[in-house]
């Protein structure tokens, strides 16, 4: 249970991160300069030790040039300005002071007074330079990993909350839900700060998925056996009424009942085929095409029964396609159906050409159909109202549909 908000949290890591190194490097600072100060009075001592009883002394006062060290001379003879100089080489100091109390003769520059410190034995070696470097470096370096490892530590305690949740996500099927898969967020382990809201979001919506998804399965089942036992009865019944002596008037009634019938059966195949959530693994099913469009054909003959149209096959060859059996037959019913509704007397041949990954149903309109129905229609809304399940379908299983209309003919293509 967290107290505080994510916001306040990283803020407080943050905080907490330059704080601790802030501090660090301010005793690292402090250690050097007392170490600076400590070498240099040490140094100064040993030197005072070494030339006991007599002390020398590193400081001096000089009031004119030839007073100085024979090295300075002829830089003081320049008449430096104020200030203070160095001399590497010499391992000296020097200070140049005006002398105001004494006013310098007629045409003569100002006087100056040299303070000289000598600091040979005082300063480091080059080498013990060196040395103190990669002991800096070292220790730079050491409070950098420090530093990182730290910022590390805390930011991933602060995100931890944001972490667990992703966790929890993750192992969650979403192609696969069951009806406890909400539960595993546990949305009440994260309080009630930004990610606890996140959680208890995404679990109360897990948890509405879910419920609709067992919806789906009981209706999905319940309606498979409540839909097709009435047109079970129906199909029943037409067989015994074919096997009785029948008016012609009653006969052709007879047919259009069969019809309506089948149609009814297939619009109740396809929706629920659209409407299941799992496939007991029918979408991986192999499956020739030519039966089924031959199927199609024969159950879609009786729309061409007054027209003088003929329908050509032509099997270029003899694929298999991976997927759901029935849906594929649902798909090309529709496309067939399609095409010999909209194919007007004398209007044809219908032409079926089945390829080895590709299906085209090609039908000739004539100028009213084409009015009625334009490329740019017949490609947004469909050439018939079933080509938007058509589309459901193929995608379902992997496959591609397109409708290509022309100011001659509708070309239906569908391929895997």
């Amino acid at each position: 249970m967290y107290r505080h908000s994510l916001r306040k949290r990283v803020a407080f890591a943050f905080a907490m991160c330059v704080a601790v190194l802030s501090v660090a490097w301010g005793i690292a600072f402090f250690a050097a300069i007392r170490l600076s100060e400590d070498r240099v009075l040490t140094q100064q001592l040993q030197r005072a030790a070494d030339s006991y009883p007599f002390l020398a002394s590193n400081l001096r006062a000089y009031n004119n040039v030839s007073s100085l060290p024979e090295s300075l001379r002829e830089w003081a003879q320049t008449n430096p300005d104020e200030g203070l100089y160095e001399f590497e080489s010499e391992e000296l100091h020097v200070a140049v002071l005006s002398i105001e109390n004494e006013k310098p003769p007629a045409g003569k520059d100002q006087r100056h007074a040299f303070v000289v410190f000598d600091v040979a034995g005082i300063e480091a070696a080059s080498s013990e330079d060196w040395w103190l470097l990669l002991v800096i470096s070292g220790v730079v370096g050491t409070l950098g990993t420090f530093g990182f490892a730290l910022g590390v530590v805390v930011m991933r305690k602060a995100v931890a909350p944001v972490a667990q949740l992703a966790k929890a996500v993750a192992a969650i099927d979403l192609e696969h839900l069951s009806a406890e898969d909400y539960k595993r967020i546990e949305s009440g382990r994260f309080g009630d700060d930004e990610v606890g809201v996140l959680a208890e979001t995404i679990e109360k919506t897990l948890e509405r998925i879910s419920a609709f998804v067992e919806r789906e399965r009981y209706f999905t089942d319940s309606a498979s056996h409540e839909l097709r036992t009435p047109i079970t009865v129906i199909t029943g019944a037409l067989e015994l009424l074919e096997q009785s002596k029948l008016l012609e008037t009653d006969v052709k009634a007879l047919d259009r009942v069969r019809r309506a019938t089948l149609d009814m059966k297939t619009t109740i195949e396809m929706f629920l085929c659209l409407a299941r959530e799992t496939d007991d693994g029918l979408y991986d099913e192999q499956f020739l095409v030519m039966p089924l469009v031959s199927k199609a054909i024969d159950q879609q003959r009786y729309l061409l029964s007054r027209k003088l149209v003929d329908v050509d096959i032509d099997e270029l060859a003899t694929p298999k396609v991976s997927g759901h059996p029935q849906a594929f037959s649902i798909a090309v019913n529709n496309l067939v159906r399609n095409a010999f509704e909209h194919t007007l007397d004398g209007q044809g041949p219908i032409t079926i050409r089945i390829k080895e990954h590709e299906l085209l149903v090609t039908n000739q309109v004539n100028g009213d159909a084409d009015e009625q129905h334009t490329p740019n229609e017949a490609s947004s809304h469909g050439y018939g109202l079933g080509l938007g399940i058509v589309q459901r379908l193929c995608e379902r299983n992997g496959w591609s549909f397109s409708l290509l209309a022309d100011e001659k003919s509708v070309v239906a293509r569908l391929s895997w």
